[in-house]
């Protein structure tokens, strides 16, 4: 087996016995990234800060209402999590304005903990009511005042974005195939069996 290194890179030429074919296969044998290389999320927050957006030293809070149910607790956190993978950014939490944990404070602490000297606090909600206007305000302001020299903004609500027809749209054909019997609940509707036709 013969061995060509470059600096944090090791290709490695497998004879064609070890392939079970006929061609010889060169091989990553270790990660292109070292502590001194960027990662990809490391990248995109670096690209996004430059043109404006979320980037190194910043964090973002994504808070819903909170609710007394669990199960609607808990797909913030998913939404968050598919969120951070699909954006890149490195600090994004999840807060409840009320009713669940962790609160806006706590996500704010949270933030600061890890690095953060700029915190986007972004409502998860559909219009700009109180809530937006007054509520979320109020208590980003009260977080805020625990962590000197941290600055923090909060967004507008999704309110009318184009992007809403789409999944607006995309869930209604979901739960009609459902109930022709073409697709299966889908994980909002899944276990509640709410998602059917009804007569009346």
């Amino acid at each position: 087996m013969n061995s060509l290194s470059l600096p944090s890179l090791s290709f490695t030429r497998l004879p064609a016995s070890e392939t079970g074919t006929n061609t010889r296969w060169v091989s990553f044998k270790t990660s292109i990234f070292t502590p001194k290389t960027p990662t990809l999320s490391r990248v995109l927050c670096l690209r996004a800060k430059s043109n404006g957006g979320v980037g190194d030293g910043d964090a973002v809070i994504i808070v819903d209402h909170g609710s007394r149910r669990k199960e609607s607790n808990l797909l913030l956190n998913e939404f968050v999590e598919m969120f951070k993978h699909k954006t890149g950014y490195e600090i994004v939490e999840p807060a409840h304005m009320e009713l669940a944990e962790p609160s806006i404070r706590d996500a704010f602490q949270s933030c600061v903990k890890q690095g953060a000297q700029r915190v986007v606090i972004s409502p998860f909600f559909l219009s700009p009511g109180r809530h937006w206007n007054q509520d979320i305000p109020s208590l980003s302001a009260e977080a805020a005042k625990e962590h000197p020299g941290v600055s923090y903004i909060v967004t507008a609500p999704l309110g009318l974005h184009e992007l809403l027809v789409d999944v607006v749209n995309d869930r209604i054909k979901h739960c009609l195939k459902h109930v022709s019997g073409d697709a299966d609940e889908c994980a909002v509707c899944a276990g509640t069996g709410k998602c059917r036709l009804y007569n009346s």
